[in-house]
């Protein structure tokens, strides 16, 4: 029975929806506090470096978990591993919404963070498992588009919330919709279709957990893959996912629900550009190319946000929204990954190179509050530092650093031509 003439088509999408729910919940609270720095700083008196360090916390059990996800998942399937995951994702934002000190909220956004390493790897896993594959990049790209809306969603609705109510009302609100979330990913999501029941690269519980790592480290293109990865991803999360409000606001001297609206702008462009860019990455017969250029537009747009001396809203707008649909275009080293490792290993592999994202979120975050720390010229407002134009222009230089790498980067990645070619035969 060939794959396409599957009799429960319903099923795949059902599951691949509630995959994708766990993206956009997941994205939703990974960028949450960029809407709440002032609010966080105030609350438990701490200035940009123990901010980036709160947010960090997430990042530092997103990456210690990256790798192991992968195993699990592999070896005992996303239903059982990802409904735990969800779950364990929904008390860290319980613990984060109820913390009393600025260590409780860490360890809240660790749980969080611990949670949501699964939701990517997850999600991948199940479109390989349920999904023809030539379509595993569009369905790729989907993903994204979800996991986006949820970054924001946030962003400004988060933003509108907290100023009608309170910012642990919302979080705490968050955390019960992630434990209803468990709830369904348990009752309806199954590890694989009946159409991969035979096929023995799609799961196994026999194989070995040393050789799985073994197989995806000692390919160099995974490795190339992943750095690419990390460099290019890392500015999304730098300036969207914490400290752009911030500095969108004060340098457009606008109100932080506009500057909120205005960052929101990169995830709506990377929700649109991630299934676009994969459908057109197919139609090429070309991952790479397209990787090239949607990385270097994203250099280009970034850089102007930041330091263009006089830039209009409307021009801020167009740019942020480029900046978000070029650098989508770098999910397709995820499509690429899976195409250079069999699908036994998929989560193993896609898990190795979230590592890298992982790595680079929790480096940068601290680095950048530790930079605008350094310039800061002992501004207070409500209780919160306030930081100049100037110091965020020279924290913010690491960004078009990272997308300088990341291109250089692409040099050493081999285009895979929308083909796959891992070894047919494992030992």
């Amino acid at each position: 029975m060939k794959y396409e003439k599957l009799k429960f088509p319903i099923r795949a999408w059902t599951i691949w929806l509630l995959s994708a729910l766990f993206m956009f919940y997941k994205y939703a609270i990974e960028v949450s506090p960029s809407v709440m720095t002032k609010t966080l700083m105030h609350t438990f008196q701490i200035g940009g470096a123990e901010l980036g360090n709160l947010a960090a916390s997430y990042f530092y059990a997103y990456l210690i978990l990256q790798i192991p996800a992968g195993l699990l998942l592999d070896r005992f399937g996303p239903r059982k591993t990802t409904t735990l995951a969800i779950g364990l994702c929904a008390v860290g934002s319980l613990v984060f919404a109820k913390a009393d000190s600025i260590l409780m909220a860490g360890v809240g956004r660790f749980l969080t963070g611990t949670g949501a390493a699964f939701a990517a790897v997850n999600c991948l896993k199940l479109i390989a498992n349920w999904f023809p594959y030539r379509h595993f990049a569009f369905m790729a790209g989907l993903m994204m588009t979800m996991a986006m809306l949820g970054a924001v969603g946030g962003q400004a609705p988060l933003a509108a919330f907290i100023e009608r109510l309170e910012w642990r009302q919302a979080i705490q609100f968050m955390g019960m919709a992630g434990m209803i979330l468990a709830i369904l990913f348990w009752l309806v999501v199954r590890d694989k279709s009946p159409a991969h029941e035979r096929e023995r690269h799609i799961a196994s519980p026999k194989i070995k957990l040393w050789d799985s790592i073994r197989q995806v480290f000692k390919n160099s293109q995974s490795w190339w893959l992943s750095i690419y990865s990390g460099f290019a991803f890392a500015p999304v999360m730098v300036f969207g996912g914490l400290w752009g409000v911030s500095f969108i606001a004060e340098s457009f001297e606008i109100n932080s629900n506009m500057a909120a609206q205005m960052v929101s702008l990169i995830f709506i462009g990377f929700a649109l550009g991630a299934p676009l860019l994969g459908w057109f990455s197919d139609w090429l017969g070309k991952r790479r190319l397209v990787m090239w250029w949607g990385t270097f537009i994203s250099l280009f747009s970034i850089t102007a946000v930041i330091y263009l001396p006089v830039i209009s809203t409307s021009w801020l707008a167009m740019l942020l929204f480029l900046f978000g649909f070029s650098i989508s275009s770098f999910l397709l080293c995820f499509t690429m990954i899976r195409e250079i490792n069999a699908p036994l290993l998929a989560a193993t592999a896609i898990g190795f190179m979230n590592a890298f994202d992982a790595l680079l979120g929790a480096f940068s975050d601290p680095l950048t509050g530790q930079f605008l720390d350094m310039s800061w010229d002992g501004k207070v407002v409500d209780g919160a530092r306030v930081f100049s134009i100037t110091a965020y222009k020279a924290a913010f230089l690491t960004l078009p650093a990272y997308l300088i790498l990341s291109l250089l980067t692409l040099m050493g990645i081999k285009e895979t031509h929308c083909r796959p070619t891992y070894p047919q035969s494992l030992p």
